[in-house]
């Protein structure tokens, strides 16, 4: 059997919605909404938002759209059924379901939970125990107390052959799928890690996935770190140390830091830095790339990035292309380390971030740096290596503006080093740099991806978003009569009003959106007075009848057609902002002058029934009149529904609607 109904509810109603999207975007609170960069497209003007009420998500660049369960699916790749259960887990609700479903999905909780227990394990036994001494007293020298200790979970691996699988009662199986131990070259059961202080690596969420290890001064390991092998539940180009603690300072200033290891995170953080994150023995991939864009546009490299050269410089030009972002570096002093340097000097720590420099800026700065300017033939050979690297980046207005420097610095003229470079990215007599960080990292022919021209998507023409609880600027169409179909986002077409948004994009609020807005968000001063003959043809009425014919939103999204969820779920997550007694009224107005025209035709069409037609046209305005009047409006607008939804028949002014 499938998962049944009510075990779906049940988790839909235990996911908070906005925990599970900020640990892969950045919300922030916008009126009633939550609001921030789309995850699943780049772009630098938030158009994402969240109802956190409902449990809906809807981007407005994009169009990606619906609920914990879509986008755990859309995020994670999985089907409903895993993705169903993947929340369960995390919501801690047993589901009913065939044995033999959710294998994944269970070895995947059963992996956290072990992973979870051998953390504290880890943690307990460097802070209770005896032979813990040596690396209590390492980190002390490091500058480390219990406080440290206890926030980062730090643990300790005892030089045992196997005391954690004991301790856990692991098996050969749950022991390898974990990476927490292995079967060794005499068939016994061993711990991965023995003789370690422990990091654990955890999930956005805060979950243990992994361990990263260091070993002792004096230990004989020619390892110094240790991290743990791939498995179900973690990838090490899809983690990043320290993103659990860091990504609310990241959300504040928006701004990474990425730097090398553990403890340079720790560093960073101790300093006054507490956005750091590192990678796990892998270089920066483009996975860990896409997730830190969803937190921040500005990532700062903290390590010993001019040692990449120009293998390098192609990858950081594509993200900030690819991904919108910034990509700078910190400039550290030469040969130190953030985690020494932030016990030593955290002043000096703080103010190579706070002066992070674009990555071309460094790398010729560095280069113009070590080279001897005091000979034309220092200079000449500083100009070419500056040129090397400056003829990586993609755009050719930031060239030029790096030649202009070189040439001032090298005492040349710009046009000579304009030639020299569109040579040098030709391939021709390409120099070897003098700097010798740079040497060996240079690859004939090299070309670097081209800037792409104009970006489609988010931020061209008028984007929807969701408004907000402050003032409103309306603007109407002064002939506004309405009736048009609901045509997207932004309903450009005659007969619409919109509203400035905290965000400073647009919201429709033409009266049959803005009552499914209110029938939506305050159901209870809206669906009942309303019939789905106040709607135009099309979107808005179906619409309308899937709200009144569901037991709740969620019911009436998943058993529309498609257009009318999409429409269901934007409205969803958008804030209304009109009175409810005055939207109905409009909406009324512009249903019953619909009528009317619909009169007028059918008259024209047989005069015969023109003295009645007359009649029913005259009433009908006698009423709209009263519609005017704040007195009378609420009771002419019940006459005009009971009209238009036939529970009325008209005959003459005053005797009916």
């Amino acid at each position: 059997m499938g998962i049944p109904d009510e075990d779906i509810a049940r988790v839909r109603a235990a996911t908070d919605i906005v925990a599970l999207i900020g640990e892969h975007a950045a919300l922030k609170r916008q009126g009633r909404r939550w609001v921030g960069l789309c995850p699943f497209h780049g772009e630098k003007t938030p158009s994402f938002s969240v109802n956190a009420e409902e449990g809906f998500y809807y981007c407005f660049g994009c169009q990606a759209k619906g609920d914990a369960i879509t986008f755990v699916r859309e995020v994670e790749h999985l089907d409903f059924a895993d993705a169903v259960r993947r929340l369960a887990d995390r919501a801690g609700i047993t589901i009913r379901e065939d044995a033999a479903a959710g294998k994944d999905s269970r070895q995947r909780a059963r992996l956290l939970e072990v992973m979870e227990r051998a953390a504290e394990w880890y943690h307990q036994r460097l802070v209770g125990s005896a032979d813990a001494g040596p690396a209590r007293d390492y980190l002390r020298s490091r500058g480390y107390d219990g406080e440290v200790v206890r926030r980062y979970r730090l643990g300790w691996a005892p030089d045992e052959w196997d005391a954690l699988c004991r301790a856990l009662g692991l098996d050969e199986d749950l022991a390898d799928q974990s990476g927490l131990g292995f079967v060794n070259r005499r068939g016994r059961l061993q711990d991965a890690f023995r003789g370690r202080i422990l990091f654990p690596i955890c999930d956005p969420g805060g979950r243990p996935v992994a361990l990263g290890g260091r070993i002792l001064p004096g230990s004989t390991d020619p390892a110094k770190y240790k991290n743990s092998k791939e498995t179900a539940v973690y990838s090490k180009r899809r983690v990043l140390y320290g993103l659990n603690w860091a990504k609310d300072d990241i959300v504040k200033t928006g701004e990474v830091v990425v730097c090398e290891g553990y403890t340079d995170v720790i560093g960073f953080a101790e300093a006054g830095v507490p956005r750091a994150v590192a990678t796990c023995g892998t270089a920066l991939a483009d996975e860990h790339v896409r997730m830190l864009r969803n937190f921040a546009t500005r990532i700062v490299l903290a390590f010993d990035a001019d040692s990449a050269g120009q293998s390098a410089a192609g990858r950081f030009y594509e993200w900030e292309r690819r991904f919108e972002l910034d990509v700078a570096v910190a400039a550290l002093p030469e040969g130190a380390d953030p985690a020494d340097l932030a016990r030593r000097d955290p002043d000096a720590l703080r103010a190579a971030v706070e002066g992070a420099r674009p990555f071309l800026r460094f790398r010729v700065e560095r280069v113009l740096a070590a080279a001897d300017l005091s000979s034309p033939e220092g200079r000449a050979r500083a100009a070419d290596a500056a040129l090397e690297a400056v003829a990586e980046h993609p755009d050719d207005l930031v060239r030029d503006q790096y030649v202009m420097q070189v040439a001032e610095a090298c005492h040349l003229e710009p046009a000579s080093l304009r030639d020299r470079l569109e040579r040098i990215r030709r391939g021709e007599g390409r120099q070897r740099p003098t700097d010798s960080r740079d040497r060996g990292q240079h690859q004939a022919g090299h070309r670097s991806p081209a800037r792409s021209g104009g970006q489609a998507g988010p931020g061209r023409g008028e984007v929807t978003v969701p408004g907000g609880d402050g003032d409103e600027s309306w603007v109407r169409d002064p002939d506004e009569v309405g009736g048009d179909e609901d045509s997207g986002p932004a309903g450009g077409r005659r007969g619409s009003a919109r509203a400035r948004s905290p965000l400073g994009a647009t919201v429709d609020l033409r009266p049959g959106l803005e009552a499914l807005r209110l029938a939506i968000h305050r159901p209870e001063e809206m669906t009942d007075r309303l019939e789905a003959e106040l709607f135009p043809e099309g979107l808005q009425r179906q619409a309308f009848a899937a709200l009144v014919e569901a037991d709740d939103l969620h019911q009436a999204i998943d058993g529309a057609p498609p257009p009318v969820a999409e429409l269901l779920v934007r409205l969803a997550v958008e804030e209304p902002v009109g009175d409810a007694e005055g939207v109905r009224v409009q909406l009324v107005r512009e249903a019953a002058r619909r009528e009317i025209a619909e009169l007028v035709r059918l008259v024209r069409a047989d005069p015969t029934t023109a003295a009645a037609g007359a009649r029913t046209v005259a009433a009908v305005r006698t009423v709209l009149e009263e519609l005017d009047d704040p007195v009378a409006a609420v009771a002419a607008a019940d006459r005009l529904v009971a009209w238009l939804s036939g529970r009325n028949d008209v005959a003459r002014p005053g005797d009916a609607v």
